[in-house]
């Protein structure tokens, strides 16, 4: 897709393939690796090697490669709507197992997993609402363009993050504060509702929504401050059990969350709240900063502290630097990009061919960290 800025290829439907890629990313990686670490950590081990996980994960994964092919032949049709309608309901029938399986349990991680859930099912509402969208009022609409965004902005704040929060949670090994995390709970709820005010500003014109989206910002720094001072007296000695490179990926995580609720205050703002739909660059880099730096971000820390990606591979420690430095290299870009452009300034000198190249840096890494796991298989095979 970075290539395409600088060599435009015709047989090729960019805005296709970019569905493709962002169901992909989102459905494919987020959240087949959320559907495995939530059966690891959630699920009792009497339950969790019930066949039917496998045989719906593998059924999740065909709807996924599905998509894969279909996008960028065909964009939105009859075939990637079947399979994107597949996923959904394997969607459905995961979560039905997940708040059955873990019903039994009261701990604030699972509290806040069931939490996710509920939102995941939540956010899929919008999906539903698209056909009666365009076979009414068209795909320009208000009406369909609000339905994307409640998907979206329900997926990402509220299924994704809540799901990371939770396995995240489930590493703390000590009782957690329960009076604090009833706060933090109820507050991150309520900002998670509050903030959708935001994306539907960009297509209605009322006020009332600028005032929703500021307390539902302020709401959710004050849930953060609580989510703080709720894991504070075990900061050190989780510090303390993990490795170099897991301490780097849980710090790359966590300046990722400070730095998107830090975004989000700057859309109290009224100009910055008109600019930042506009200004592509910006969407794109938040975007970014959510699935790579947040939840990638705690998702690779996550099995480096379980020791489900060897620390000790030198391909994995490669890998790692380079999707980081692919990251942060891409974000800088982005946001530079867009900032030239909102003080009218035009395009920086060389972005796309920067960004490219910082982009294959993502790809490379992502190798090494294959790698790296096919050779702890042929290891573990071998002994």
């Amino acid at each position: 897709m970075r290539l395409m800025y600088l060599f435009p290829i015709d047989f090729i439907n960019y805005h296709f393939l970019l569905h493709a890629h962002s169901h992909v990313a989102m459905l494919g990686w987020l959240y087949l690796m959320l559907y495995v670490l939530i059966v690891h950590f959630f699920i009792p081990a009497a339950k969790s090697h019930k066949p039917i996980y496998n045989r719906l994960f593998w059924i999740t994964d065909f709807s996924v490669i599905g998509m894969m092919i279909s996008f960028p032949i065909q964009g939105y049709a009859l075939f990637s709507i079947i399979f994107s309608t597949m996923h959904i309901l394997s969607s459905y029938f995961f979560c039905g197992l997940v708040l059955k399986d873990s019903s039994k349990e009261r701990s604030p991680a699972t509290q806040l997993l069931k939490t996710a859930v509920i939102f995941m099912i939540v956010s899929t509402f919008g999906v539903w609402f698209l056909g009666p969208a365009v076979s009414t009022l068209g795909k320009q609409s208000i009406f369909y363009q609000i339905a994307i965004q409640f998907f979206l902005h329900f997926q990402f704040n509220g299924w994704f993050l809540c799901a990371v929060l939770a396995l995240f949670l489930r590493q703390f090994q000590i009782k957690i504060d329960e009076t604090k995390f009833k706060i933090f709970h109820f507050l991150l709820i309520a900002s998670i509702v509050l903030t959708f005010a935001f994306p539907v500003r960009w297509f209605v014109e009322n006020t009332v929504l600028n005032y929703i989206n500021a307390v539902g910002v302020v709401v959710q720094v004050a849930a953060f401050i609580y989510f703080y001072k709720m894991l504070q007296p075990q900061i050190f000695n989780f510090k303390s059990n993990l490795d170099t490179t897991a301490k780097m990926v849980y710090g790359l995580a966590l300046f990722s969350l400070g730095l998107k609720v830090g975004i989000q205050m700057l859309t109290i703002i009224p100009n910055i709240t008109e600019v930042s739909h506009q200004i592509r660059n910006f969407v794109v880099g938040f975007i970014h900063l959510t699935t790579l730096g947040i939840i990638t971000g705690f998702l690779f820390a996550i099995l480096l502290q379980n020791k489900m990606l060897s620390a000790a591979s030198s391909a994995l420690q490669t890998g790692i630097k380079c999707f980081i430095g692919g990251y942060i290299a891409t974000e800088v870009l982005l946001f530079l990009q867009g900032g030239l452009f909102y003080f009218g300034k035009g395009n920086m000198s060389g972005y796309y061919q920067s960004i490219f190249i910082c982009s294959l840096l993502l790809v490379f890494g992502l190798i090494l960290i294959i790698k790296s796991l096919i050779n702890k298989k042929q290891e573990s095979i071998h002994s």
